[in-house]
């Protein structure tokens, strides 16, 4: 059986698909804190990485919903991986000699700005998302089992609440206290929290409609009863 639960046609896609949200997420949106403004509630700042970044918890339900914990497993160290890779690799170009003349200086100066943090960021990044995108797939693989399988619009949102609540309550503050005021900082992670376990909400359409597909396609609907949760393995 799990010979055959490891040649499918859409998971790397979505692993795929994952990754570049997760990339792209922190190291062109997170650095930015935007804010609107709500009738009643005046302006909401919020991280700008926020409007992409559930997308990744999107599809994490999707895989341990589908797959099950092991091939989501496998792809937050993948998402994992590549934040690591991207982080030397910036620090790196911001490092090399800059070629003479004013347009590569004020380049240099571009890079250093948006990038320059991005070593804090995605060490803030991948611990809290480690820690918030595990605790997401045990929850809703322990949910799916506790409720035979129903309910997966309880399962998505719950599990999302409790993943969200471990992230944000480490992300802006390890990669930006001291460097944002910390009043700012406290607000733009509730804020965080409240807007993506928002987002949850509103895609639950979207994640049955993609639940649904993927299992009839890949002839698919794992529980985990009998799988070793460590975080600490790729294997499925």
């Amino acid at each position: 059986m799990d010979t055959l639960r490891r040649h499918h046609r859409y998971y790397d896609l979505i692993l795929t698909a994952f990754v570049v949200v997760l990339l792209c997420s922190n190291f062109i949106g997170a650095g930015k804190a935007a804010v609107v403004n709500l009738p009643y509630f005046g302006e909401l700042p919020f991280g700008g990485g926020i409007l992409f970044f559930p997308i990744s918890y999107f599809f994490g339900d999707i895989l341990t919903e589908v797959y099950g914990y092991a091939y989501d497993r496998r792809a937050v160290w993948a998402g994992f991986a590549a934040l690591l890779f991207a982080a030397i690799m910036a620090q790196i170009v911001i490092a090399l000699p800059v070629a003479p003349g004013e347009y590569m200086a004020n380049y240099q100066h571009g890079l250093e700005t948006v990038f320059g943090n991005s070593w804090r960021i995605a060490l803030a990044s991948m611990f809290s998302f480690w820690c918030g995108s595990f605790t997401n797939s045990f929850v809703l693989a322990k949910m799916k089992i506790w409720t035979q399988g129903r309910y997966l619009w309880m399962r998505t949102i719950g599990s999302t609440a409790v993943g969200e609540l471990v992230d944000s309550s480490f992300f802006y503050m390890l990669a930006f206290y001291g460097i944002w005021p910390t009043h700012e900082v406290i607000a733009v992670a509730l804020a965080q929290y409240a807007l993506k376990t928002g987002w949850e909400v509103l895609a639950t359409p979207l994640t049955y409609w993609v639940v649904n597909f993927l299992k009839r396609k890949e002839n698919e609907d794992y529980y985990d009863i009998h799988t070793n949760f460590t975080p600490f393995r790729v294997k499925v």
